[in-house]
């Protein structure tokens, strides 16, 4: 069985402190904005809720039950971390039927915030940012100052913007089931679950190039063949590469052993695509609580927090499953 590794280089050297991580709901807090407000009118409603301790698609589930639609009626942006209180929005197709009492939705761990009618239904990647308040527990550091400056440094600067593990399942699961699909040829019916480890397979491969910018030192700066303003990385598809030059050369050095990956991926259908190396969270903040670190900052969709979790300490997680990608 192929072991993909999920350490991925640090741009901040060493890391210096501990801390405990996810002790308990409370201490991984996400508000999802959409960027807009719906119309109030439209074929769909948009149900605003806050979970605790619950995973996204087991809410959507029961969303399909109460309104008596099938669960692909349902939309919602991202799938949020399952041990976390988090608010973000769901949508449901009903154009005709009427609407059941949302309110029996309300138990100890999903609480209904608001509700109201769109005209679309919700995509994937659709909202605009997430915002985090997240509680690093006991943290243990022989000097809290350097600390202290490595969360200025992290806040001003950025970090390398990896797609975090919880893209790539349990232990990897996602990524050797990609290899099956890409590989092996394996066939899967259910082309959510196929996209799902599609997915997971080119964010694969974005880390290795970021991992080998990171270890060269220049994942900030714009090489000679860059296209964008900021350094970016390639979300392997089908069609010319996006970039030349000295960055072509070292992302096909970067990807050199995957030559088998990128092949499935260009007759999966995907095109290329860039996404930014370097990522820099907005609205960021930190305190104190006694022994406790409070970081509070907003991130764009489809970026991790992860991302600057595990540039600042090494946490001891209180849970064993993995989170849901979001």
């Amino acid at each position: 069985m192929t072991e993909f590794s999920l350490e991925f280089p640090r741009a901040y050297g060493a890391l210096t402190a501990t801390a405990i991580f996810r002790a308990q709901p409370e201490d991984f807090q996400v508000d999802e904005e959409l960027g807009y407000s719906p119309s109030g009118l439209g074929e769909h409603v948009f149900l605003h809720i806050c979970k605790r301790g619950e995973n996204t698609a087991w809410v959507a589930g029961k969303i399909a039950e109460l309104a008596n639609v099938n669960v692909s009626d349902v939309g919602y942006c991202g799938r949020k971390d399952r041990h976390a209180v988090t608010a973000q929005w769901f949508s449901v197709y009903l154009p005709k039927a009427p609407e059941p009492d949302w309110t029996l939705l309300n138990t100890e761990s999903i609480q209904l915030l608001s509700t109201s009618r769109h005209q679309h239904k919700l995509r994937r990647g659709e909202h605009q940012r997430n915002n985090f308040v997240i509680r690093l527990r006991n943290v243990q550091t022989q000097d809290r100052n350097l600390l202290q400056q490595k969360i200025d440094i992290i806040f001003a600067q950025g970090v390398p913007n990896y797609f975090g593990e919880q893209r790539f399942g349990l232990g990897g699961n996602n990524l050797r089931e990609a290899e099956a699909i890409l590989v092996g040829g394996k066939r899967y019916r259910d082309k959510q679950k196929r996209g799902l480890m599609l997915s997971a397979a080119r964010s694969y491969l974005f880390n290795q190039v970021l991992s080998a910018r990171v270890h060269a030192d220049n994942w900030t700066a714009l090489l000679e063949g860059e296209i964008n303003p900021q350094s970016s990385g390639p979300l392997w598809g089908r069609g010319r590469p996006l970039v030349s030059g000295a960055l072509l050369e070292l992302e096909q050095n970067a990807l050199a052993g995957w030559a088998a990956w990128c092949d499935g991926l260009e007759h999966a259908g995907l095109s290329q695509e860039r996404r930014a190396l370097q990522l820099i969270p907005d609205n960021s903040h930190w305190s104190w609580a006694e022994n406790d670190l409070v970081l509070r900052f907003s991130l764009g969709a489809g970026e991790f927090a992860t991302a600057i979790l595990r540039e600042l300490a090494d946490l001891q997680s209180q849970v064993d499953e993995a989170p849901d990608p979001g």
